[in-house]
């Protein structure tokens, strides 16, 4: 399984701390964002790749993280762990970024022209979100449901929804209907940044921009898919902080102070 990691945003509302330094490598605890999110996804023991998309301006600190991650200690002792790859998509500033759809085009054509394609699909996955379940819960979803899949959790707050995706699902938790940032969204199912995309399903990317899918938000192609093909949505198991401005940044930090591993307690109790 590959893990694209999309990390080419600029952060500006977390102006002055990201300016000049990529959000998904501030602290949070003793670990950066990224740390918390791969040394969890590496205990499933499935992943041969992480690619990091960056932009052009942050693109040397994630490789600086990447190789010191590449020869830690963590990497001998959990053999689990297999390389990070950072790839910049050559954009240098807010107004120019690719989007996070074409962000993911890029990612999955670099796998491809390496030849590496990967049999069990892709993680494609926010970089700025700290959760406090393991992801190793969807990884086990989507490989028993499949196909493509996202995760939903129930938003009360209908200011919120006008901001994230939606979805409408039956029973099976099968994805009738999915929209990014509608004005009127049909239900309470938000859809947080974190996806499965089956090996075959990621290679439709480019034809979803062809067809005009939206690029901007990574949800848009999610989408635009489960018009094509069956996609699942697995209930959320736990919280996720979105890591948007200094207050919800300082609200996360009073959270993990002094933690350094993920706490699964209380899991099944706690909802976004």
């Amino acid at each position: 399984m590959k893990v694209l990691i999309l990390a080419a945003g600029y952060a500006t509302r977390l102006y002055p701390l990201t300016e000049n330094f990529p959000k998904p490598l501030l602290k949070v605890g003793e670990k950066t964002i990224l740390d918390w999110l791969i040394d969890d996804i590496a205990t499933c023991g499935l992943v041969d790749e992480y690619i990091v998309i960056s932009n052009h301006r942050f693109a040397p600190h994630f490789q600086e993280w990447a190789e010191i991650k590449n020869n830690s200690s963590f990497l001998t002792l959990n053999s689990s762990l297999r390389p990070i790859t950072v790839l910049d998509d050559g954009t240098s500033t807010n107004e120019t970024r690719l989007g996070a759809v074409r962000d993911i085009e890029l990612a999955i054509q670099h796998v491809n022209a390496q030849g590496n394609a990967p049999s069990d699909g892709y993680l494609v996955i926010a970089g700025d979100n700290v959760l406090d379940f393991s992801l190793t819960h969807f990884i086990r979803y989507a490989h028993q449901k499949g196909t493509s899949c996202i995760m939903r959790f129930y938003e009360p707050s209908e200011q919120r929804l006008l901001k994230c995706g939606v979805v409408t699902v039956n029973d099976d938790d099968l994805v009738v209907n999915m929209t990014e940032k509608s004005p009127t969204p049909a239900t309470h199912w938000a859809c947080p940044p974190f996806y499965y995309y089956t090996s075959q399903d990621a290679q439709l990317v480019s034809e979803g921009i062809r067809q005009g899918c939206g690029t901007d938000a990574p949800g848009s192609y999610i989408a635009w898919l489960c018009t094509q093909v069956p996609v699942h949505a697995m209930e959320m198991p736990g919280h996720r902080y979105d890591i948007g401005n200094l207050q919800s940044y300082e609200e996360v930090q009073r959270t993990y102070k002094g933690i350094t591993s993920l706490s699964l307690e209380g899991e099944e109790g706690r909802r976004h």
